[in-house]
């Protein structure tokens, strides 16, 4: 529902930026649909008249399993932007990781924090590292939890939504400089126009670098496969996200959730347990099960993004906190009727995914996809 009202409220090129994902967008639709092909295991007569949510995410307490995870651009979405959804975090109880590229200033965005009130915050790494390192000294001094380092970006997908817009809007705060002097092409889109931040040329090399210039717990965001979750592990790292950047990178590559399984193998037998290197997924979540189902399989936790910008667009800030409330209500009926009443009693045991990597399973209609999703149309009118 908030999707449905967003696309009506957003302007084209906002909802072009937002809704867009790579190429055919087949990755983007799967996210969602990866859900579907794990199946609930319930157990019966377990005393679930209690059902506590709460969980603890990289030493930042939540009131259940996810955080708001980083997305560019908010004031395309509201023009209260990152700051009303650093203040709806707070109210809903859940970090906010705080992106690179944000419409509001750094300063801003903190400066909307609530009392003690926890955030993370998302790294694009430039290829000048001297700003990198200043704005990572920022996070830190500002107390910041967490440093997700966005590694699945080394050039920006082809989101061809968001390409047939020339991107008029404001830019990304830390862009501002480039905007400038003329650095930033507009000509395609939102995708187009923030891409120069990055730098392409990052390397494993440069994750001691990473580490050395902060005393935040550092972590990879946009791991796709075991072996680099053990790489990861092994330089030192304090974990990583399973994503493919919401569907938005390199098209028919595997959704976070289907990765999840073969990650968790991986780093076992690589020696890592749960206290010493966290995972997380995000990509496609829409249902307290959702939610229940990566945990199931060894989630610290789930981010989500695009439900974060669709409800604030839809409603604003009260739009996020309610769309919390019903992810919140949701999973407790899962958890009651799986028999599981507190986060740390969700096992593997209580799913099944024999199905989750054959893509091959028949689902009932999928409404979000036949209703509310709007495939790219041909630019060409008849």
């Amino acid at each position: 529902d908030f999707e449905s009202v967003a696309r009506e409220t957003m302007e084209p090129q906002a909802w072009g930026y937002y809704s867009s994902g790579g190429d055919d967008e087949i990755t983007l639709r799967d996210n969602h649909m990866a859900f579907q092909r794990i199946t609930m295991r319930p157990r019966i007569l377990v005393n679930v008249r209690d059902i506590d949510l709460k969980t603890s995410l990289l030493g930042a307490q939540a009131s259940l399993p996810l955080y708001f995870t980083a997305t560019a651009l908010a004031k395309l979405a509201h023009a209260d932007g990152e700051v009303a959804i650093v203040r709806a975090a707070a109210k809903a109880g859940v970090p906010y990781m705080l992106p690179t590229l944000s419409s509001y200033t750094l300063d801003e965005m903190l400066a909307g924090r609530s009392p003690g009130q926890q955030l993370f915050a998302q790294l694009y790494v430039n290829p000048e590292r001297s700003r990198t390192e200043e704005y990572v000294r920022k996070l830190e001094d500002a107390g910041v939890k967490a440093l997700f380092v966005t590694v699945d970006a080394p050039q920006l997908g082809r989101r061809e939504k968001d390409m047939r817009n020339k991107y008029t809007q404001q830019g990304s705060d830390v862009q501002g400089g480039e905007e400038d002097e003329g650095e930033v092409d507009r000509s395609q889109g939102a995708t187009r126009a923030i891409s120069s931040y990055i730098d392409p040329g990052l390397c494993w090399d440069d994750v001691p670098w990473l580490k050395s210039i902060t005393k935040m717990r550092v972590l990879l965001k946009g791991i796709q496969c075991g072996e680099d979750a053990v790489m990861a592990y092994k330089a030192g790292l304090a974990g990583c996200v399973l994503s493919n950047h919401g569907g938005r990178q390199l098209d028919t590559c595997r959704s976070g959730i289907e990765i999840l399984p073969e990650v968790m193998e991986a780093i076992k037998a690589a020696g890592a347990t749960k206290d010493n290197f966290s995972v997380f997924v995000d990509g496609g979540i829409r249902r307290g099960g959702d939610i229940f189902k990566a945990v199931a399989l060894g989630a610290a936790g789930i981010g989500v993004g695009r439900p974060v910008l669709y409800s604030l667009a839809a409603y604003g800030e009260k739009g996020i906190v309610r769309m919390v409330h019903m992810l919140q209500d949701e999973l407790t009926m899962v958890m009651r009727l799986s028999g599981t009443p507190t986060v740390a009693n969700i096992t593997s045991e209580h799913v099944i995914t024999r199905n989750l990597a054959d893509h091959i399973v028949p689902l009932p209609v999928d409404h979000l996809t036949q209703g509310t999703y709007m495939p790219l149309m041909p630019a060409a009118r008849m």
